[in-house]
């Protein structure tokens, strides 16, 4: 096997998207590959390769992870039309160029996830693994026993059935729930569905990482290990918990 490091890997380690992404790029001939576009999906760069991409020479990037205790009142984009403030305000300049992986919306608070890293967003937010995400949820009334059940089970909305992977009452109006699959506002359209308005959603763990004490507005830069807990690959370690008490 050739040495090096397959074409599409290198330009996501150059923080130019997803493998998939990259992928689309290479088809589009928008790749260039010591000075000739590369439609090849197999090529390997080596060291002494030069990559361009829409004519911009584009390098392997050290990767940034943070985990970032999103406030309320704040929406997920770098600029929004309406005027609204943005998580991005919040950040210091050296990480404004970090995207969000997945988001929280205006009115909801708690672990998001930024980094540069795309092949990791990627994984983070593909279906098919399961990251499991729990939000302490409190609504304008008590929650009806039936209705633990049926978020189980699933409740229709215009958006379709909608279900969460587990659901556990902390008070008659405080309830835990832990998502592995997220529509847009999942939480919050299932308990409209029922009857209920969500007063506060405070999302606590993404994987086996944990908001733990980290502030709002707030963020951290993560470790190799806490990023292998986001990806269920890496267990909490025991004992107090670094970084403020994010791990499990």
């Amino acid at each position: 096997m050739k040495d090096g490091t397959r074409l599409n890997k290198f330009l996501a380690s150059c923080a130019v998207g997803s493998r998939r992404k990259c992928d689309e790029l290479i088809q589009a001939g928008r790749v260039e590959v010591n000075g000739s576009p590369c439609l090849n999906m197999g090529t390997r760069i080596g060291s002494g390769d030069h990559v361009r991409v829409d004519g911009k020479r584009v390098v392997p990037k050290d990767f940034v992870v943070i985990a970032f205790h999103k406030p309320r009142g704040f929406v997920c984009t770098r600029e929004d039309e309406l005027g609204r403030e943005t998580i991005y305000s919040l950040l210091p300049q050296k990480l404004r160029a970090l995207h969000h992986v997945g988001r929280l919306d205006r009115d909801s608070e708690g672990l998001l996830i930024l980094t540069n890293d795309g092949d990791l967003s990627q994984q983070l937010m593909h279906p098919s693994k399961s990251v499991e995400k729990e939000y302490l949820v409190t609504a304008n009334q008590a929650f009806e026993n039936q209705h633990l059940d049926q978020f189980l089970a699933g409740v229709y909305t215009p958006e379709g059935k909608l279900r969460a992977k587990a659901i556990e009452r902390l008070s008659p109006r405080r309830i835990k729930v832990i998502l592995d699959h997220g529509a847009k506002r999942q939480i919050r359209v299932m308990f409209e569905a029922l009857g209920y308005q969500v007063t506060k959603l405070l999302r606590v763990r993404i994987g086996a990482l944990w908001l733990g004490d980290l502030e709002a507005g707030d963020h951290a830069i993560l470790n190799t290990h806490e990023i292998g807990m986001l990806l269920g690959k890496e267990k909490p370690d025991a004992g107090k918990p670094k970084g403020g008490g994010r791990q499990a």
